[in-house]
């Protein structure tokens, strides 16, 4: 038995919706804004302070790609009868096809791809998007995917969704590397360009059914991201060529994050957990490239 969705929900009319390219020019303050966003900065003489916070040495973390030539909270804006406040992120992948440079010009191209009914539990809709330099060369690709929820049972599927993410191994976690998150993190985070207030406002957080606000999924997708670089490559953080996971329960701001990895050759497993509170990364993988790469 699958409850209707919200009245004046129209899932042809949202597959079918188009979402414009973005161009963006960013500068080397928006490289170092987002790794102070993601604590890169919380020890300020550690080499990856150094690495990702001086202009004179600027390295962009590769993670950065995910908020470049983005569209914003697009769906905010009630597409197709879409109840925003009703919407979590679900799953994340990226894959770096060049190294991203800390300043520069990039277009980004985004589209919907699926949009599967899951009945009760709501619908999940499926985004590709394209990072380009100005001149057309790929930088990057990127799919997420978006939870609706209370939007399914409407009977049909449209598109053709990416493979599903692996489960990590049951055997215990190779490395386990903890590191925190301030109580203002999602307020710092949203200075990248996603505004959505259940990352800020108490009382948008609570309609939403959290006792407060949640931090972004990007921002504990990036943090996962620092560990694996903490964890198989510190002095070469652009040997991440690609980082997929699944947002399995929201971290709230001043949380401690526990990243576990199992690395394996060019590839790695991982997950993060909340102390007490259990997985909130889940599925994750990650490639690794050679050394000197």
């Amino acid at each position: 038995m699958t409850s209707p969705p919200p009245p004046g929900f129209d899932p042809e009319a949202l597959f079918a919706h188009r979402i414009p390219d973005v161009r963006q020019r960013y500068a080397a303050r928006d490289t170092i804004l987002y790794a102070l966003s993601l604590g890169a900065g919380a020890d300020p003489l550690a080499p990856e302070a150094l690495r990702h916070c001086l202009e004179d040495r600027l390295q962009a973390l590769p993670t950065q790609a995910l908020v470049l030539g983005a569209p914003g909270f697009w769906l905010r804006d009630g597409p197709a009868g879409v109840d925003w406040r009703r919407v979590l992120h679900g799953e994340q992948r990226l894959q770096l096809h060049r190294p991203l440079p800390p300043e520069g010009e990039v277009i980004g191209r985004s589209r919907i791809v699926a949009l599967i009914d899951r009945g009760a539990t709501g619908a999940i809709l499926h985004v590709a998007r394209r990072l380009e330099t100005a001149d057309g060369a790929l930088l990057a690709t990127i799919a997420q995917s978006a939870v609706l929820r209370g939007h399914g049972g409407f009977g049909r599927d449209f598109g053709i969704a990416p493979p599903p993410l692996a489960p990590v191994p049951e055997t215990a976690p190779a490395h386990r590397l903890g590191l925190p998150t301030r109580p203002e993190a999602a307020l710092l985070y949203r200075l990248n360009g996603d505004r959505n207030p259940l990352h800020a406002d108490p009382e948008v957080a609570r309609k939403a059914g959290f006792d407060r606000p949640i931090l972004h999924g990007l921002a504990s997708f990036g943090i996962a991201a620092r560990g694996l670089i903490a964890t198989l490559c510190p002095d070469e953080p652009g040997r991440l060529r690609a980082i997929e996971a699944r947002f399995a329960a929201p971290v709230f701001p001043g949380e401690a994050l526990l990243v576990e990895v199992w690395p394996g050759g060019d590839a790695a497993r991982f997950r993060v957990v909340v102390e007490g509170r259990g997985v909130v990364l889940s599925h994750g993988s990650a490639r690794i490239g050679p050394a000197g790469g």
